[in-house]
């Protein structure tokens, strides 16, 4: 039997993020994950590129993963919301020198970066790909059996699983979930203009289109990452289109304000939905990233929620362990619920009422959330919160999110 401080089922991104920062503060931790690296770590694997937080990157750079994606990201400068391409928007641009509002990678190389700083860790034990075929949870503690009859044991559990997570299931935690009518078509572009590193946010009553800044092509040409929400019945279509028809589409939607536009790569669909736990602990669990919460993509906080869990149940783990105690303890729990729980309901909702708001057709609700918008756009206060929500910097940020250690 291999004994750990604490094994962690699922080795997606929040897992690893996880599994680094616990061992480097001096945690032994096991990973477990079906998943085959090296299907993850290709191109075409699901073509999804994710706008990462300032505060997720400070945490990022502080477990030692930042160096490794040095020169592969794109930094976002300034987000632009509107509502469809009509004047009256919000532009979130913070003064010169400060750092940028978050920084935009592929998914693949994230997992790349955190794959390799785990492997590099010695503390940090990859069970990739491995089964658990059987998960106990005593009062004394846990053990997990894997496929190949490999036994490891640990006073705590954590479930990184996903949506899906057979741990969240197996507590019987009840979840409020929703499917919206709507689909993400998710693509690359190359684009004749610079996108001089800022995002678009544009709300059409079809549903939300988001055009990421990211870094250029190996011939040079400006890319952009495109998530576009569109009614569930049309995404098939949509998806089916050829390349200079679904290209076209794109830069419609734009109003060629980026110049002509070309796929750079495969397009993917992903269906909209939302789902919550009602609490993210259980004896001898905790829940974080896609097991705990999942919500809509209009604001691009879905995996920065899951970074946040990471760095709080590290700090948790990391002082409890400091003072002795049992990292499983219901103590330690109860202070990670406490500190996650209303910052993800809080995300939770507000994504939920944009993509509610946003989604009523009319030119009177166009005009409301245009008066709306320009009022944002005055009030400075007003907009500087709304900044700090989107780097991930307001509340009670654990110290990994500030960039410092434990």
């Amino acid at each position: 039997m291999r004994r750990s401080d604490v094994i962690i089922l699922g080795g997606g991104l929040v897992g690893l993020s996880l599994a680094i920062a616990l061992g480097r503060h001096g945690l032994a931790v096991a990973v477990v994950d079906p998943a085959r690296p090296e299907t993850q770590l290709a191109p075409a694997y699901d073509g999804r590129a994710t706008a990462v937080s300032s505060s997720s990157w400070k945490m990022l750079q502080a477990i030692g993963v930042g160096a490794r994606l040095d020169g592969q990201g794109a930094p976002i400068r300034a987000i632009r919301v509107s509502d469809g391409l009509r004047p009256g928007g919000i532009v979130f641009d913070p003064p010169e020198g400060d750092d940028p509002l978050g920084m935009m990678f592929e998914n693949r190389l994230l997992r790349q970066a955190l794959r390799e700083s785990a492997l590099a860790e010695p503390a940090v034990a990859l069970h990739m790909p491995a089964r658990a075929s059987e998960v106990v949870r005593e009062p004394a503690g846990t053990r997990v059996v894997l496929a190949d009859g490999e036994t490891l044991a640990a006073p705590l559990i954590v479930g990184a699983e996903g949506r899906a997570s057979p741990m969240r299931e197996a507590a019987g935690i009840a979840m409020a979930r929703w499917r919206y009518d709507h689909v993400a078509i998710v693509a690359t572009i190359t684009h004749e203009r610079p996108h001089e590193e800022t995002a678009y946010e544009i709300f059409y009553p079809a549903g939300p289109f988001a055009i990421l800044p990211m870094r250029a092509g190996a011939d040079g040409r400006p890319r952009s990452a495109i998530v576009w929400s569109v009614k569930a019945k049309d995404g098939p279509a949509t998806l089916a289109l050829p390349d200079r028809a679904l290209a076209h589409e794109i830069e419609k939607r734009m109003d060629g304000f980026l110049g002509p536009v070309t796929l750079a790569g495969p397009r993917f669909s992903y269906p909209l939905g939302f789902h919550h736990a009602a609490r993210i602990t259980d004896i001898r669990l905790a829940l974080v990233g896609d097991a705990a919460h999942g919500i809509h993509p209009i604001a691009g906080q879905g995996l920065n929620l899951g970074f946040r869990d990471a760095a709080a149940l590290a700090e948790v783990l990391v002082e409890g362990a400091r003072l002795g105690m049992d990292l499983g303890d219901a103590q330690l729990l109860a202070r990670y619920e406490r500190w996650r729980s209303l910052d993800t309901f809080m995300v939770a909702l507000a994504t939920d009422g944009l993509t509610r708001l946003y989604g009523v057709p009319g030119r009177a609700a166009s005009a409301v959330r245009r008066f709306g918008m320009a009022a944002v756009e005055r009030i400075g206060p007003v907009k500087d919160r709304l900044m700090a929500e989107a780097r991930g910097e307001s509340g009670d940020l654990p110290l990994l999110l500030r960039g410092l250690s434990i």
